[in-house]
């Protein structure tokens, strides 16, 4: 298969997680009533450990030291970033978190030249600045926000997650995708449930709520994962992070379709404007020089 075409899968692949994702909003607020944030995390990680490690049973043996050193750093990444943005989510409002979260798609191209040294292009900023455009009108009232102790914790979320992503761009490898998932995973894992353990993890007590958390760990959670570590081999780091910042808009759209939500003229508006920067980054040319990814030694 030709690198274009793997570049054309692994896209659609990154796509197919970012709808995944968003199909989880509104399956997460409504669980949200009955079980806290922190006990979710601890409940879904480890399930969708499981779940991936009983399809590929083999994949972890197969990783060298250094493979499962990079994936254990990634997995504490992303953990780090789940825990903060749930715990900055209880001091500000949704639709903020739901913004700053998203600066992500700004911290990677600036975390992407500072560490692997990757020139980053105009065209390429351009769709970071549209991206930002539309997730500020799909999760921002109008009024703002005050950075505060809520915002800074969800900031710092959103850090973690650009270097989850640059790292993932410098270490992932086709063959090796399974097995680093399986091994983020199981580290999500460690670090929610000790994150949940000190005040006990309440578990559901009804049977939808445990369909909707099987849901979200073995798609949205063991699938989305290697889904994404697989695509990350092929694409640029601040590629996946433009793709991914679709995430509102599925959720928008989900969130219309069986949430009961009205389609606004800010959401259309805004998802238009994200759609726009991802088209620009997928049909620019493919220049070496925007987006190549380099080594991080660990």
């Amino acid at each position: 298969m030709t690198e274009r075409r793997l570049a054309l899968l692994a896209t659609l692949a990154l796509l197919s997680v970012t709808a995944l994702w968003g199909s989880t909003f509104f399956l997460i607020h409504d669980l949200s009533d009955r079980v806290s944030a922190i006990d979710f995390l601890a409940i879904r990680f480890p399930i969708a450990t499981v779940a991936l490690f009983l399809i590929f049973p083999k994949a972890v043996s197969r990783l060298g030291p250094e493979a499962r050193r990079h994936a254990v750093v990634l997995g504490v990444l992303y953990a780090l970033g789940q825990i903060l943005q749930t715990i900055g989510l209880a001091h500000t409002a949704a639709s903020v978190s739901g913004f700053i979260t998203g600066m992500y798609v700004v911290c990677t191209p600036l975390l992407a030249a500072l560490i692997l040294h990757t020139r980053i292009g105009g065209l390429t900023w351009l769709a970071v600045a549209l991206a930002m455009a539309g997730i500020a009108l799909l999760t921002l009232q109008p009024g703002g926000f005050a950075f505060g102790y809520g915002e800074t914790l969800t900031f710092i979320a959103a850090v973690g997650y650009a270097l989850h992503i640059v790292g993932l761009g410098a270490w992932s490898t086709p063959g090796e995708a399974m097995g680093m998932s399986i091994v983020q995973l199981a580290t999500i894992s460690v670090v929610c449930l000790a994150g949940a353990a000190p005040g006990g993890i309440a578990v559901p007590d009804q049977g939808g709520d445990w369909l909707a958390i099987v849901y979200m760990a073995v798609f949205a959670g063991a699938f989305a994962m290697a889904g994404q570590t697989w695509a990350q081999a092929h694409l640029s780091p601040t590629r996946c992070a433009i793709i991914m910042s679709m995430e509102p808009v599925f959720a928008a759209t989900f969130a219309v379709l069986f949430g009961g939500e009205s389609a606004t003229a800010r959401l259309l508006a805004g998802g238009a404007l994200v759609l726009s920067a991802m088209l620009i980054v997928e049909l620019m040319p493919r220049r070496k020089v925007e987006g190549e990814v380099g080594h991080i030694a660990v």
